[in-house]
């Protein structure tokens, strides 16, 4: 008998587990402890940004609200932003424990976006008549692959779509007791 994976679940499955990270994160008080769920973190958030962007976000292309569409790939590409910063970072880090929220608070946002009732990508999609199981197999299949890779590699440097090349200069901070 064969098992099909409907997409959307996997994808709510992942966004929970991202969820419960986070909240582990947050109650962490040691940094190794910090550094592991970080880790834990960007994997599977660059893991899931890769297989929507990859299969799910071009199968609901021209049935999902193009707006949100773009809304979408802007937010992933901010998240890894940041995510690329908490990997090569450490919890010793000024700012660790901030990015690491402003990245839960993002994300937070992402997931509300795609999973509004009636409204949202997943809501969009479903009543567009998206093939959820063959989608939902192609993600699976494709979320072991960059699994095993990152395993073996490491996680990648981030690629995005939607920003484009800047030079940033990195700047002193602020101290606040600096009149």
């Amino acid at each position: 008998m064969v098992t099909k994976t409907d997409a959307i679940a996997l994808l709510k499955a992942d966004h929970r587990k991202v969820e419960d990270l986070f909240e582990k994160f947050e109650a962490a008080t040691d940094n190794a402890s910090k550094k592991a769920l970080a880790q834990q973190i960007c994997t599977e958030l660059s893991v899931h940004a890769t297989i929507e962007e990859e299969i799910f976000y071009p199968a609901c292309k021209g049935k999902v609200e193009g707006d949100l569409m773009s809304e979408s790939y802007v937010e992933h590409d901010g998240a890894k932003v940041m995510i690329a910063e908490l990997a090569a970072g450490s919890p010793e880090n000024e700012f660790y424990d901030a990015k690491m929220m402003v990245l839960s608070e993002e994300i937070k946002h992402h997931v509300k976006e795609e999973e509004k009732p009636d409204e949202g990508v997943f809501a969009q999609a479903r009543e567009a008549g998206v093939d959820l199981d063959a989608l939902g197999d192609r993600m699976a299949l494709r979320k072991g692959e960059l699994l095993a890779m990152i395993k073996s590699e490491g996680l990648p440097p981030p690629v995005t779509r939607s920003f484009t090349g800047h030079k940033l200069l990195q700047g002193k901070t602020v101290d606040s007791k600096a009149a």
